[in-house]
């Protein structure tokens, strides 16, 4: 299998199956396309109809999307999912809200390993999501948000470091979920190489 994905430091969406795919052990190779720079639309186009990252090729198959990709592989490892229907069915739904929503924290916080933003972003909408995300983390069945790694914890996993950048403030119980996270050595893997990655786009800079 091949992931095709962006720059560790921006690409929120490139983390989410490469973080699954680690932690679950899957065999892939990475191919990593620099976001926005000369000819990177073409690069990624000759892997993803969708011109997106990020992108699995396993063989002949091609699957973009997240959360698509998410599913994918977890018809080869079910554990991917809870084993419980409704924590299963849970899952899956915090991970739709997570894929479909929060578009002010995604605007206002956008993802940035390297770099420290205290007190930014904070708009009264970014509030209000960070309170339902919060309300979501302190359920967390601990140390992940189902008790064991799931696709789900996958799916929040930028949220952790947008926290991370902008120095949210948690409740204990969101504040253990987010160590959990952050402690993950899939985790640390992928802030150590955002951290050596020499690109910098302005774009995502915006609060410089």
């Amino acid at each position: 299998m091949i992931l095709v994905i962006g720059n560790k430091n921006y690409s929120s969406w490139s983390l989410r199956p490469w973080l699954a795919l680690k932690v679950f052990g899957f065999d892939f190779d990475e191919k990593r396309i620099p976001l926005y720079g000369a000819g990177s639309r073409e690069a990624i186009l000759a892997y993803s109809p969708a011109g997106k990252v990020p992108v699995l090729v396993d063989g002949k198959t091609t699957v973009w999307d997240s959360a698509a990709i998410l599913e994918y592989v977890a018809e080869r490892n079910p554990k991917l999912w809870p084993s419980a229907p409704a924590d299963r069915a849970q899952a899956r739904a915090i991970s739709a809200e997570m894929h479909s929503g929060f578009p002010n924290l995604r605007n206002h916080m956008s993802m940035n390993v390297r770099k420290r933003y205290p007190g930014k972003g904070r708009t009264p909408e970014v509030l209000a999501e960070i309170e339902r995300i919060k309300a979501m983390w302190n359920q967390a069945k601990r140390p992940f948000l189902f008790g064991a790694f799931t696709a789900a914890d996958a799916m929040y996993a930028p949220v952790v470091l947008r926290f991370r950048t902008y120095e949210v403030d948690l409740p204990r119980a969101a504040r253990s979920y987010y160590d959990a996270m952050l402690e993950l050595p899939a985790m640390q893997e992928w802030i150590a190489a955002a951290e050596r990655e020499s690109e910098s786009l302005p774009q995502f800079d915006m609060y410089e």
